[in-house]
């Protein structure tokens, strides 16, 4: 028997909150609202379709067995469906984002205006075109036909030379795809803006705050001994604040390197160097421990390598208390070597470590000012291994200790004493 038909006045409302289900999906999933709705939006389209497919009547084939009020009702459900189907395909066609519907030989169904602007699709001769054909010559393409599931971050868009875009790609429906792409143009002016200020305000700060350093450093404690505390904690801010300028600085450069003037950096002297650091900012605080057996040298900068390496080991020395050991291991392993660094100290809770690399991100802001740190030191740790090719693994157990360790693959090891051509 078929239901009575909804009302047409109730259409609106559910389009709205099926739409409203979207936005709010979306915005919980990292605030992605586009991409929520058009995640429902198309959804609900090819729940219309295969509801179009699978409710019609049992009459219908046999057209003298239906009652002309049955007949008419199957007609009104049929066009109420016809109807909230164009509703979303029009709402899903005026979202910012593109997306595209492909079969699972990755021909294109369906996609909206977006994509014709970002992606240079046309209709209707793109359709039921295959799309890594139709993205020939683009990294998009290649992309397509490694068949990874990892997203595609920041590349040109290929209906836009001077857009970037993300991509993502979701499995769908009966081993079909839905492809999102995502302009993101305006976060990478935005994100560009905001280099060029802290790299421009840094630069402006770092001038007066050697002055007043310089100054203060010229001044006799011994001559104002009731101003000694005082001056003592000038000295002391005035230099971390250098020292964050510094960083700062260093930052800005590295965000803006997309290459390094690859050297041969000697690994046992720059080893031998860490250590030293480690044990005058320890000052006999704690078991220092170098284990070198990796037998191999690195290809990169030896400024901003010593600048990473020695920023894990000034970490576990500033976060291990006192009495405790710290252990900086160089070794082999199946797919390159290994920089890591282990410590003693306080651990760290697990749902902070995803953050850790972030600039100015503390799991206690009062800690990380009373052992000195900066809070950018593990974001530019991030950056130098990111210029290296290499990636940053954090093992850590609250009450036990932490791991911060440096992946370098084969491409970046030379052979000790070797020639920079080996």
């Amino acid at each position: 028997m078929i239901q009575p038909a909804t009302p047409s006045w109730k259409l609106p409302a559910a389009l709205a909150a099926t739409l409203l289900v979207g936005a709010v999906l979306g915005w919980l999933a990292d605030g992605h609202v586009a991409v929520g709705v058009a995640l429902v939006a198309v959804a609900e389209v090819v729940l219309l379709l295969t509801r179009i497919g699978h409710q019609t009547p049992p009459m219908m084939a046999t057209p003298a067995a239906a009652s002309p009020l049955q007949h008419d009702r199957f007609m009104m459900r049929s066009r109420r469906i016809a109807s909230s189907l164009r509703d979303l395909r029009n709402a899903a066609s005026q979202l910012p984002d593109a997306v595209v519907l492909l079969d699972r030989q990755q021909q294109i169904r369906w996609f909206n205006h977006a994509a014709e602007n970002l992606l240079g699709l046309r209709r209707p001769q793109d359709r039921g075109a295959p799309l890594q054909q139709r993205m020939a010559g683009s990294d998009l393409a290649d992309w397509l036909r490694r068949g990874t599931q990892e997203p595609l971050s920041d590349i040109a868009a290929p209906g836009q030379a001077d857009s970037q875009i993300n991509v993502s790609m979701l499995p769908f429906g009966d081993h079909e795809q839905l492809l999102l792409a995502r302009d993101i143009s305006h976060l990478n002016r935005l994100e560009q803006i905001r280099r060029d200020f802290v790299a421009n305000v840094s630069h402006e700060l770092r001038t007066p705050l050697t002055v007043i350093h310089g100054y203060l450093e010229l001044l006799d404690l011994e001559d104002v001994p009731e101003l000694a505390p005082v001056l003592s904690e000038m000295r002391a801010q005035s230099k971390r604040m250098g020292q964050i300028v510094e960083d700062l600085l260093t930052l800005s450069r590295l965000e803006t390197q997309h290459q390094v003037a690859d050297e041969r950096v000697p690994m046992a002297s720059l080893l031998a160097t860490v250590r030293k650091e480690a044990e005058a900012l320890s000052q006999g605080r704690h078991r220092i421990v170098l284990e070198s057996t990796a037998e191999a040298d690195l290809l990169g900068s030896p400024k901003d390598l010593h600048s990473a390496l020695s920023n894990l080991v000034s970490n576990a020395v500033r976060y291990t208390p006192t009495g405790g050991s710290i252990t900086i291991r160089w070794q082999r392993v199946p797919d390159g070597a290994v920089y890591s660094v282990s410590d003693t100290g306080f651990g760290i809770p697990a749902t902070h470590l995803a953050r850790l690399t972030e600039r100015f991100y503390r799991i206690s802001s009062s800690r990380s000012r009373d052992s000195g740190g900066t809070g950018l030191g593990l974001s530019i740790v991030k950056h130098v291994l990111n210029l290296h090719q290499a990636q940053l693994q954090i093992d850590s157990t609250p009450g036990v200790g932490s791991t911060f360790a440096c992946h370098f693959g084969h491409a970046r090891l030379l052979t000790p004493g070797g020639s920079d051509d080996d």
